[in-house]
């Protein structure tokens, strides 16, 4: 029931996660709808992961531009913490309304239709040579954000065939090495030829609105197919804790998303100008080790969902967060060498955070996929602008080394993990 390219290649990469099955057995299933709308599909994760590489590649010119607009128009810390509330702000504000819309009238085409958004935005930016006109640029990709990641979660946990943390790592691994390509791609194209080459980057915005047009294609096969099976209620898709349970377990995930996000985005924010304001390195080297480490956090990101697919999601929470503490406290203390290498160790283990959190939490309150998604992708882009605003208004009057000395102690947020409930214990 599939089309073109998506249909193929689901078909083929199904196998690859799949038991083998007789080949009449096969021939019969490969028609039917519950065969379609249940199977892995790793094909069409590759291509939402991909897409989510290209977006959030885009996004991340947004930061990696900060040195410049920091020369260029003299802007403070608090200037650019205000262009990041303003991003963050923008996506995290729209994104829960984007998901809660989408549950009741799912939209596959919106998803090229956001990263239209993202290009529009990503064109005025580089064409923008005053501070409220970053903003605004900012504004429109932050919005292009909040079209994209809720629709692009539901479809991430369509085709994942029940392995849904190895799904959403897959998506989410995906954003995050677009992430970490950004500061690069920026070092290499932006800072060399000034702002106006940032427009090179729409070529990466026109692909993705391809990719996922055809996505939408499959989706929409995908949800008629599901439609068919007219399948009765099941655990699955009926609440199975009491709502004062549940609502104190969301409260205990978004303090961990708090935690997680806030120290984030002290790094991916400001990081290289901590590099440049403690050890003097010069931008260009400031945005490679800024690439090490979002490399580090594309890399714990992806191991995150697997692994709490086998060991349990409350275990990979409490160990991604809490276990980040012993490296985060000792990083302003750090040379340069041990700095590179204790960002690694953040990195990877902080990362592997947030895949969990989100699947942890659609298991709790089943049936609302979209809307889960949006909203813990609209707090942790809201968080991490306000977060970055408030770290920036603070460097700006005791500097940027003693913030990081603060953020150093927000994983111990972490030990309000042993007041979830264990959700797979209910499954």
């Amino acid at each position: 029931m599939q089309t073109g390219w998506l249909r193929r290649l689901s078909m083929k990469s199904s196998s690859l996660l799949e038991p083998a099955a007789p080949a009449q057995e096969a021939e019969q299933n490969a028609s039917s709808p519950t065969r379609v709308a249940e199977q892995t599909a790793l094909s069409v994760l590759m291509a939402i992961s991909f897409s989510h590489l290209l977006n959030d590649t885009i996004q991340a010119l947004i930061p990696s531009l900060y040195p410049l607009f920091k020369q260029g128009l003299g802007l403070s810390f608090t200037q650019l913490g205000l262009i990041t509330l303003a991003f963050q702000c923008t996506a995290s504000l729209l994104q829960p309304l984007v998901g809660r819309y989408t549950d009741r009238r799912p939209m596959p085409y919106s998803l090229a239709i956001g990263m239209g958004a993202t290009l529009i935005g990503l064109l005025l930016l580089s064409r923008s040579h005053s501070f409220p006109m970053v903003v605004f640029s900012a504004a429109i990709v932050g919005l292009g954000s909040a079209v994209f990641h809720p629709e692009a979660s539901r479809v991430a946990y369509l085709a994942s065939g029940g392995k849904r943390g190895f799904a959403q790592s897959l998506f989410q691994v995906g954003g995050n090495a677009g992430t970490s390509l950004g500061p690069l791609l920026a070092a290499a194209v932006v800072v060399p030829r000034g702002q106006g080459a940032t427009a090179w980057f729409s070529i990466l915005a026109a692909v993705g609105m391809f990719v996922l047009w055809r996505i939408g294609g499959w989706m929409t096969n995908h949800l008629e197919a599901r439609k068919q099976m007219k399948r009765p209620a099941t655990a699955s898709t009926t609440a199975r804790f009491p709502k004062a349970t549940v609502v104190r377990a969301m409260l205990i995930l978004v303090a961990l998303t708090f935690s997680k996000y806030v120290y984030l985005t002290s790094m991916t924010s400001y990081y290289t100008l901590y590099l440049i304001d403690k050890f003097g390195v010069s931008v260009q080297t400031s945005q490679i080790y800024l690439f090490v480490f979002l490399a580090a956090v594309a890399v714990g990101t992806f191991a995150g969902g697997p692994i709490g697919d086998r060991i349990g999601r409350k275990k990979v929470i409490w160990a991604s967060i809490l276990g980040v503490a012993p490296f985060s406290l000792w990083l302003p203390h750090a040379g340069m060498g041990a700095t590179v290498i204790l960002t690694i160790f953040i990195g990877i283990i902080l990362a592997s955070a947030f895949s969990a959190i989100l699947v942890y939490a659609q298991e709790l309150v089943p049936g609302k996929v979209g809307q889960i998604a949006g909203l813990f992708f609209g707090i942790a882009f809201g968080i991490a602008g306000i977060g970055s605003a408030a770290l920036g208004k603070m460097a700006d009057h005791i500097g940027i080394e003693a913030v990081y000395g603060i953020c150093a102690w927000l994983p111990l947020i972490g030990l309000l993990t042993m007041f979830l409930p264990d959700v797979e214990a209910r499954d």
